[in-house]
């Protein structure tokens, strides 16, 4: 096994954030049109007589996590320029890892699969309840359950001294 890299680690650049956080939307942008165009040129060429009020709301719902994914994505990676058209800020970096945008990527993902394999067949769209699934997920191990099984705060030396000074006046009481 290799030895850790000493040093600092290797940062991006603004440009190059930039440019990443372009093609990631782009990407992802793209994953969502293919599995819609998928979708619905399968089963409207070949299930169009099963076509429920159900399913076209599924549909909406997908739709409607892409849109949604695509504004967050958008807007998370949002550049800032100066008045003078310089970067200052390339935005949230989709890329990182455990950041925002991983999230969201992440659902997108998801979203996609479960769109394609819906194709093949309606039990497939079972797989959207991951989603809130994961959610509460995330919300437990980052925010609830260190929340609840927070350890007591130690005594620190100044409730030492109250301790201390308490069982002299109890010692006092009790001759």
């Amino acid at each position: 096994m290799a030895p850790p890299p000493k040093g600092k680690a290797p940062t991006k650049g603004a440009k190059q954030i930039l440019v990443e956080n372009t093609a990631t939307v782009n990407f992802y942008r793209n994953m969502a049109l293919g599995s819609t165009a998928f979708y619905g040129v399968i089963s409207l060429g070949f299930y169009y007589e099963y076509f429920t009020t159900g399913i076209i709301c599924l549909n909406v719902l997908v739709l409607s996590i892409y849109a949604a994914c695509y504004h967050i994505m958008k807007y998370i990676s949002r550049p800032t320029y100066s008045d003078n058209s310089q970067l200052v800020d390339p935005g949230l970096d989709l890329n990182m890892e455990g950041g925002m945008g991983e999230h969201v990527k992440d659902i997108v993902i998801l979203s996609a699969i479960t769109h394609v394999l819906a194709a093949v067949s309606n039990y497939f769209w079972f797989l959207l309840l991951l989603l809130p699934a994961r959610a509460f997920w995330l919300l437990w191990t980052n925010i609830l359950g260190p929340w609840f099984f927070q350890e007591a705060p130690e005594d620190t030396e100044q409730d030492e001294k109250k301790r201390k000074k308490m069982e002299r006046k109890m010692k006092r009481y009790q001759q």
